[in-house]
This record gives structure tokens, C-alpha cells and sequence, in this order.
């Protein structure tokens, strides 16, 4: 069997927190995807008011736009995606577009990890 073990990256948002930026998960929009020869694209755009309650140390204080954000924060923003996306800029200027990419074919590739990790724990067993 496969298994999975991940340690929390970044900062976690208190009770709190979480409570007042989810309320605005239903109101994130996902563009379509889209890419080039290496990766694939895709922006997020959270609610303009959103970006009042999130913490300000998810901040860049020199551009005023969010910094680059860990998996572990930016799912804890309520944002949704399928594994292997990375959060890697901000349109300054419009901060509540955030830039994500992957690899492209990155949930062929990881089938085919998780399939050779659970073959190879299978033999052991």
C-alpha cells in the first residue's frame, strides 16, 4: 500500500483565521489551464475582499501583494487544486491574482510513482 507521510509547511492559520477566509472559498475562480513546452498554468483568483483577512504576514510588505505561499498555506486559504501545483507569483498589479504551474504530465508521472512505490512495498511484504 501506498502511503503518504507530509509534514505541515509554512505557517498555519489560527481557528480564527481559517473561519474568516473560508468564508470566501466559494468565491475563488480557476482559469482553465494552459501551457507551454515545460509547464502547465493556471491563475487563481480570490475574492478582492478576501485579501482583508488573511493574515498579514502571508504578505510581501515591499510589493503589498501576497508572498509566494507553501502548498500547506494556500490550501489552508481554501484554495482547491489537484496535487503538483506551485504557487510561484503575484500580478502585482492585481494582488488577488495568484500564478500557479507544474510540471506538464505531472499526474501521469505520480500515478506511475505511486504505482512502483506500492509494487515495491508489495514485494517486501
Amino acid at each position: 500500500m501506498y502511503r503518504h507521510y507530509h509534514t505541515f509547511e509554512g505557517r498555519k492559520l489560527t481557528d480564527q483565521e481559517r473561519a474568516r477566509v473560508l468564508e470566501f472559498q466559494e468565491s475563488i475562480h480557476y482559469s482553465p489551464r494552459y501551457s507551454d513546452d515545460v509547464n502547465e498554468y493556471r491563475h487563481v483568483m480570490l475574492p478582492k475582499a478576501m485579501l482583508k483577512v488573511i493574515p498579514s504576514d502571508y504578505f510581501n510588505s515591499e510589493v503589498g501583494t501576497l508572498r509566494i505561499l507553501t502548498e500547506d498555506e494556500w490550501r489552508g486559504l481554501g484554495i482547491t487544486q489537484s496535487l503538483g501545483w506551485e504557487h510561484y507569483e503575484c500580478h502585482a498589479p492585481e494582488p488577488h491574482i495568484l500564478l500557479f504551474k507544474r510540471p506538464l504530465n505531472y499526474e501521469a508521472e505520480y500515478r506511475a510513482a505511486a504505482a512502483a512505490a506500492a509494487a515495491a512495498q508489495e514485494k517486501k511484504e
